[in-house]
């Protein structure tokens, strides 16, 4: 058997290997049951748990060895709750699977609907579960091209998985079927209908009658009284985003934790117009927002600097300052022109946005779909009307860093690992020994980077899904890295060389699009030693 390993992943996080998918649930179920003080989140997946925690109250190597000295020849009891899902079996990989198998496409669809399958983690996306337990006569590997668009609910095959996709996306499984069954449903208690360790029936639609029940109706969306204050948005050709410090503890679900890109900043504006810390702001990307206020407020801008304009219900115009706190009067129109330097500007307003939280969290999750809906030109912003306490005093803001330009080489520290040993040599120096640029395709999901040398793989085995950290640089087959920004995926499947530090994090999110990255290694690779427990 296969020695757990213990690898590093950043300052705060690491990822646990084990020989295999029993002994992870093992050690999930084992945590879960008796957890370990400084643990935060603990993600679960084939043969993995990716665990942060805070270092000042536990280092990594005592959680090593505390986690080391668990005993996990004892498997978790099984759950008692049995989800059923309807399958029309009309996939287009079928007979596909038929011919993997060796079986007729009858023999796949009887042996798929009598098997009784577990959820073993989420991942990938919200209300994707992992189903282990299936026949192992339809073990099948996936597909040599993916899809570009899977519908949601195909039910689907990959090694030793199945699973229902619960929303558009593109992917590689193996598609057998269909279920009219929403997988994922933001406006049902709880929105993945699996969660870990659930047990899963699939029921053939044509040989049973199946009851579906309907999709929970989405509540009305509030109106904004004609005479409330509020921001009229009057253009918007990037649609700003609500975001506040993000949702954590949504892991089972498959929800990872969103939030603003760069903290600092959002944290800043709040301060500039002495809100709370984690009053959401809205989050502008580019130039051309513009909109009207019908009341007095004070606003700050933090974050990439933008040239901004107000003018006044009189026409008259006048220029304002980021990192400091600006007062509105009823009329005035505000413009945020493009930034000069940096991607992302935050604007808050004191007492804040009337906005309702969704999942505990007003971030938006644009690969999740999570959220408030972007902000465009035509919506009405409602403004909260109680006051803060007069001790709640507005500051003038500085930038916690230079702010990156198009131009700009932007040097990131990096955490080498988990998956550093994937890697040749020349593939290591092509990482960190050039400048990787950024390319028009990031997004708050990822930013995509090109160079001149691509980072080589030792070979091309393939990764079983694992946990993915804000920060991580994954490398596909091309080469060519992505680094994660924080809607990015829960799990992935492709190796991850490194992770940039927590203290760069913000300079990431503010990297436009044409400035270079250049990455620094804090140390060298080494797996984390384990010990006798302290």
């Amino acid at each position: 058997m296969m020695p757990m390993r213990v690898l590093p992943v950043n300052f705060s996080t690491v990822l646990v290997e084990l020989a295999g998918l029993d002994e992870t649930l093992a050690l999930f179920a084992s945590l879960q049951a008796a957890p370990l003080d400084g643990i935060v989140e603990t993600i679960p997946a084939a043969r993995t748990l990716m665990i942060r925690f805070r270092p000042e109250r536990i280092s990594a190597e005592t959680l090593a060895a505390r986690i080391a000295a668990r005993d996990l020849s004892a498997r978790p009891a099984a759950c008692q709750r049995t989800v059923e899902i309807p399958v029309r079996y009309d996939g287009p990989d079928l007979a596909e699977v038929a011919e993997l198998t060796g079986l007729s496409t009858a023999e796949v669809v009887r042996r798929h609907s009598e098997s009784l399958f577990t959820v073993a983690f989420c991942g990938f996306a919200p209300g994707f579960g992992y189903l282990v337990g299936g026949d192992p006569a339809l073990h099948v590997p996936r597909r040599q091209s993916p899809r570009t668009r899977i519908p949601a609910g195909s039910v689907a095959l990959a090694g030793s998985f199945s699973g229902v996709y619960p929303s558009e996306s593109p992917g590689g499984w193996q598609i057998i079927g269909t279920t009219p069954l929403r997988m994922w449903d933001i406006f049902r208690e709880p929105g993945a209908l699996l969660q870990p360790g659930f047990r899963v029936r699939f029921v053939d639609m044509d040989k049973a009658q199946v009851t579906v029940p309907a999709a929970t109706p989405a509540p009305a969306k509030p109106s904004v009284a004609a005479d409330a204050p509020q921001f009229k948005i009057r253009a918007a050709p990037i649609p700003a985003l609500f975001q506040d410090a993000g949702r954590s503890g949504r892991s089972g679900q498959g929800v990872s934790a969103s939030g603003a890109l760069d903290r600092g900043a959002f944290f800043a504006a709040n301060r500039i117009v002495g809100n709370p810390a984690d009053t959401p702001c809205l989050e502008l990307t580019g130039g051309g927002f513009c909109f009207e206020t019908t009341a007095r407020a004070v606003i700050g801008l933090a974050g990439a600097t933008c040239p901004v304009t107000i003018r006044d219900a009189a026409g008259c115009a006048r220029v304002f300052d980021s990192w400091r706190p600006v007062p509105l009067e009823p009329g005035d129109v505000v413009t945020v022109g493009p930034p000069d330097a940096g991607m992302r500007a935050y604007l808050a307003v004191r007492n804040g946005y009337e906005v309702a939280p969704v999942l505990g969290s007003a971030a938006t999750d644009t690969l999740a779909k999570i959220g408030p809906d972007p902000v465009e030109a035509g919506v009405a912003l409602a403004l909260r009307s109680e006051t803060l306490p007069l001790d709640s005093v507005a500051l003038h803001e500085a930038p916690a860093f230079a702010l990156p330009t198009s131009g700009d080489v932007v040097t990131l520290d990096i955490v080498l690992g988990p998956r550093a040993d994937w890697f040749t040599p020349a593939g290591l120096a092509a990482l960190s020994g050039q400048d990787w640029r950024v390319t028009p395709q990031s997004s708050r999901v990822g930013i995509r980077l090109a160079g001149e040398r691509s980072i080589e793989r030792k070979d091309r085995a393939e990764l079983a899904s694992e946990g993915t950290a804000t920060g991580a640089i994954q490398v596909p087959h091309d080469g060519q890295p992505v680094l994660f920004l924080a809607d990015h995926p829960l799990t992935g499947g492709y190796p991850v060389v490194a992770t940039v530090a927590e203290y760069h994090l913000d300079l990431a999110g503010q990297l436009p699009v044409g400035a270079a990255v250049r990455f620094r290694p804090v140390g060298p690779f080494a797996e984390i030693a384990i010990g006798v427990p302290p």
